[in-house]
């Protein structure tokens, strides 16, 4: 038998800046000091660490399913482009994952990079609890009903036009019935997790994460009826083209693609499998809504007595 007291983290660090690595090697020190072994997944530009005495010494994972095999968590220093690849890896072990902010506005992540000598401790301390994050299954079927591709989303899934010269024509569908058809650059189908992410920029309603649904958002369409949809948990929403449009193209979380050719369809459902969300305090999503976008709260009273 193994030992059940051996600790490992998959640390995916982005390697973009020097403050970055400084950063991505005090947490690996901090988990090192603990007697947590620390993985460091595999990416581009890996030969920045080579310099860095914590960093250039750490196993390497590479990045597949595998990666963070026999880990207990994914620990995420960057932006939220880097925390949606990492949640790919946590997810594929059933394992938590945990973002520290090194980017913008990193509305993914749970830490700050002030605070990350503090986050990495309540790591070691195992003093934060875990939630579940709804996600998307994927499947592009052709005009036969064969499946041509398969994927998930934890964000949004971008069904987009591969020619910007022309318009993508296309059928827009919840639970087998027919809503509208309308040209469009595309249709953006979010979760509440996506719902502050493309598809807010797309003009559709931020979601609190507590909530189970599916967003459905036309993107630049040219018709009377294309706003925002919120429709069941349980909902299948379809995205069908016609046979004469263009090629389109199915983006999940901005990481993964799948061809979705003229005539084709895009099915989406509720994933069976959610990504296990690190939260390392029980701050309301409405705070981080108002400090991540900086709105504007002055002149607030509050109910009397609170």
């Amino acid at each position: 038998m193994g030992d059940s007291t051996r600790r490992e983290i998959l640390l995916v660090p982005h390697l973009f800046r020097a403050s970055n690595i400084d950063s991505a090697a005090r947490a690996a020190q901090l988990l090192q000091q603990a007697g947590i072994e620390v993985r460091l997944l595999e990416q581009e530009q890996m030969d920045v660490i080579e310099t860095n005495p914590v960093l250039c010494g750490l196993t390497r994972a590479k990045a597949d399913d595998s990666a963070a095999a026999g880990c207990e968590l994914v620990l995420v220093l960057g932006g939220d482009g880097t925390f949606l690849r990492a949640a790919s890896y946590a997810r594929a072990q059933d394992i938590p994952v945990l973002g520290i902010n090194l980017g913008h506005v990193g509305f993914l992540a749970e830490g700050e990079a002030s605070s990350l000598e503090k986050v990495v401790g309540q790591v070691i301390d195992r003093s934060y609890r875990v939630v579940e994050r709804m996600t998307l299954d994927v499947s592009v079927l052709g005009e036969g009903g064969e499946v041509l591709g398969r994927s998930w989303a934890l964000n949004e899934c971008s069904i987009e036009n591969s020619d910007r010269t022309r318009v993508l024509d296309a059928t827009l569908e919840v639970d087998f019935r027919p809503v509208s058809s309308f040209g469009c650059d595309g249709v953006l189908i979010s979760t509440p997790t996506g719902s502050t992410a493309y598809a807010f920029s797309a003009g559709g309603p931020v979601m609190w994460p507590q909530l189970e649904a599916i967003l459905v958002v036309p993107n630049n369409a040219h018709a009377l009826f294309a706003k925002p949809l919120v429709v069941a948990p349980t909902s299948t929403v379809a995205v069908e083209s016609e046979r004469q449009t263009t090629q389109a193209t199915a983006v999940m979380d901005g990481q993964r693609r799948l061809t979705v050719p003229a005539g084709s369809r895009v099915e989406v459902v509720r994933g069976e499998r959610g990504v296990r969300w690190v939260r390392l305090d029980d701050r309301p999503f409405t705070d981080k809504l108002v400090d991540k976008f900086q709105l504007p709260v002055s002149g607030w009273r509050g109910p009397r007595g609170a």
